[in-house]
C-alpha cells in the first residue's frame, strides 16, 4: 500500500490512524439488465401492506413466507489461519487434491420467527435444513467391513431432486411446525430463478400442498437477486461461520457440523435478517433496482433490547409514490 501510495510507511500508518484512509472488502454482485432493474422494484413493491398505501407505506410484516435456497458446504477451506500458543503444534490436514475438497449440498427453508408481546419466543421460524446425500455399501477396507453404508455427497442434483425434497422434506415439516392460529391463511415458498427449482404451477407440488387443509404456493423473487433472500443475504453466511469452527474432517463430521450450527443459529438473528431484508428492499428503490447500495444500520439489538424493534419497516411515501409511477402502477 505504502508504494502503490507513494508515502513511506510511518505516513500512511499516520493517515490510517486518523481515519483518512479506510478498508473496504469488494464483493462481486450479479449484473442487472434493465428487465431485472423493473422486477426486482415491482417485487418490492408488491412487498408493502396494501392499506398501509398511499401515505404510511409499510412492509408485510412477511410472516406467511418461507424462503428456501440451496447451498454448498465445504469441509474446509485451502488456506486458514490459526493462533497458537508456543507449546500449540500446528495443525496439519490432507487431502488427495486441493482441488477436490469434500462438500455436501443442503436445501435450507427458514421462516419469519414469532414472538409474544413480553419477548418471549413462539415460533422460531427453522422449517429445516436438508442434505443431498445417499447412503452406499462399501468394499471391506481397513476402515470399514464390506456392506457398510456410508454416506457419499450427491454432486448433480436435478429438479426432480428439489422436487422431491420440497414433496418428501420441506412441505410435510412446514406442516407440523406452522403455528396453529395461522394455519387457514396462505403460505408462499420463495425460491430463486435456479433451474433446477420447480416451477410455480406444478400441479405434483399443488396438490401435495393442499393437504391437511393447507394452502401453500410457490413464488420466485426476481433474477439475479440474492439480496432478496434472507438465506443468502446472511444467514448462509453465518452458518458457514459457525460450521468452520468445527474443523470437520468426513463427510459425517461435515454433515453433524451444519446441522449443529442450524439447530444453534440464534432465533433473534433470523427476525433481525428479514427486518435487513426490508431496509434492503427500501434501499433498492431509492437507486432505482439496483444492487449498488450499503445495507443501513439501526441498531436492531439496542432496539431489541429497549423492547422497540419493529415487526415491518417503514417506507417514505413520496419513494413509493414515483417508484410505483415509474412503474406505470399509479
Amino acid at each position: 500500500m505504502s508504494m502503490a501510495m507513494g508515502v513511506s510507511l510511518t505516513t500512511l500508518f499516520r493517515r490510517k490512524k486518523e481515519r483518512l484512509i479506510r478498508r473496504h472488502t469488494k464483493s462481486i454482485n450479479p449484473y442487472l439488465k434493465e428487465a431485472n432493474l423493473t422486477s426486482r422494484l415491482q417485487f418490492c413493491i408488491s412487498m408493502l401492506d396494501k392499506n398501509s398505501l398511499p401515505h404510511e407505506p409499510k412492509f408485510v410484516d412477511m410472516y406467511n413466507m418461507v424462503h428456501i435456497d440451496e447451498k454448498w458446504f465445504h469441509m474446509t477451506k485451502k488456506t486458514e489461519k490459526y493462533y497458537l500458543l508456543p507449546i500449540e503444534e500446528e495443525p496439519h490436514q490432507t487431502c488427495q487434491s486441493k482441488y477436490y475438497i469434500g462438500k455436501v449440498m443442503f436445501l435450507a427453508a427458514m421462516a419469519h420467527p414469532r414472538f409474544d408481546e413480553e419477548g418471549n419466543e413462539l415460533f422460531d421460524g427453522k422449517i429445516g435444513i436438508f442434505l443431498f446425500v445417499t447412503l452406499e455399501p462399501k468394499r471391506n477396507s481397513k476402515n470399514r467391513d464390506a456392506g457398510t453404508l456410508v454416506l457419499k455427497a450427491s454432486t448433480l442434483v436435478k429438479r426432480e431432486d428439489i422436487k422431491a425434497f420440497l414433496i418428501e422434506n420441506v412441505l410435510p415439516n412446514i406442516q407440523e411446525k406452522w403455528p396453529k392460529e395461522d394455519r387457514g391463511k396462505t403460505i408462499f415458498i420463495q425460491q430463486d430463478n435456479a433451474r433446477t427449482h420447480v416451477e410455480c404451477g406444478d400441479q405434483d407440488f399443488q396438490e401435495a400442498a393442499s393437504k391437511n387443509d393447507f394452502d401453500i404456493h410457490l413464488m420466485s423473487q426476481p433474477a439475479n437477486s440474492p439480496d432478496l433472500n434472507i438465506l443468502d443475504l446472511g444467514f448462509f453466511s453465518a452458518i458457514q461461520s459457525l460450521q468452520h469452527k468445527e474443523c470437520p474432517k468426513t463427510i459425517e463430521d461435515l454433515v453433524g457440523a451444519v446441522e449443529e450450527s442450524f439447530k444453534q443459529y440464534p432465533t433473534e438473528q433470523v427476525n433481525r435478517i428479514f427486518l435487513t431484508l426490508q431496509t434492503c428492499m427500501c434501499e433498492t428503490m431509492k437507486i432505482g433496482g439496483l444492487n449498488k447500495y450499503k445495507i443501513p444500520h439501526m441498531k436492531k439489538s439496542v432496539l431489541e433490547k429497549d423492547s422497540l424493534l419493529p415487526t415491518r419497516i417503514s417506507c417514505d411515501a413520496m419513494l413509493v409514490q414515483n417508484v410505483m409511477n415509474a412503474l406505470g402502477l399509479l
